[in-house]
């Protein structure tokens, strides 16, 4: 019993880091093996997928209700998100994924150079393509980091958030609306391959659930109440805090 309580505390403030701009992993991953050390890796990973897509889940829908996006865009997003989540989650069968994970934190630490140095990044919602070539980019951007998400995935919900800034011209709300429907897309992917491979303790995910929901019902009231420039400072702790723990787990540990 207390094992659960201190994973669905876990859940709860990683749904709401999550909710606001991602990186809630960073939270409900380590508590999941710290309190279980003796279960199967890929079984943890898919009880924290079975609970945490309902907080992305929530987070999406609510976003939607009061953030302005174009459905042409984010629904063929979406799509090569959860397309590219599979082909990952694939690929990590068959390839060695130790250089990504000495890369991860310097391509992270350019992000947060790069978003630190300017300023003006984010601030304000100017989107630099027609509708049907938008959509052919954030497609090609679900893709790509679908495809990471699958093959290994710390810090994708940021990796979503930036380049919908950089290279949409979104601010950092709407682009944390429209991380939140690929996220929901590529942890879709994730859960369905768990559940097939029978890595999901059900009984725990339920919990985690309802406190990741509970905690993306806090996070998402925040990011909308005090908009893009609340959000852009909690994507810079996050990004932050992503190098400090991706490059431990490269070269320290």
């Amino acid at each position: 019993m207390t094992d659960l309580v201190v994973v669905a505390v876990a859940s709860l403030f990683a749904g709401l880091i999550d909710a606001i701009v991602g990186g809630g992993g960073l939270i409900l991953v380590p508590a999941l093996f710290a309190t279980y050390p003796g279960a199967v890796p890929a079984t943890l990973l898919g009880t924290n997928k079975g609970g945490a897509i309902w907080g992305t889940g929530w987070a999406a829908v609510q976003f939607t209700r009061r953030v302005s996006l174009h459905a042409q865009t984010m629904g063929p997003a979406m799509l090569a998100a959860l397309i590219g989540s599979f082909i990952g989650a694939w690929a990590v069968t068959v390839v060695d994924a130790s250089v990504m994970r000495r890369a991860l934190p310097l391509v992270l630490l350019a992000i947060l150079a790069y978003t630190v140095a300017r300023k003006d990044l984010g601030r304000h919602h100017a989107p630099r393509y027609a509708e049907a070539h938008e959509a052919m980019v954030a497609s090609l951007i679900g893709l790509i980091i679908g495809f990471y998400d699958g093959f290994f995935g710390p810090g994708t919900g940021s990796f979503f958030v930036f380049l919908f800034v950089r290279v949409l011209g979104f601010d950092f709300l709407h682009a944390s609306a429209s991380a939140k429907l690929l996220n929901t897309a590529t942890n879709l992917a994730a859960l369905v391959l768990f559940t097939w491979k029978g890595h999901v303790w059900w009984q725990v995910a339920a919990v985690l659930a309802v406190a990741n929901v509970a905690g993306s019902l806090i996070g998402t009231r925040l990011a909308l109440k005090h908009g893009a420039g609340f959000v852009r400072g909690v994507f810079i702790a996050v990004v932050g805090a992503l190098i400090l723990k991706t490059g431990y787990d490269a070269f320290l540990r």
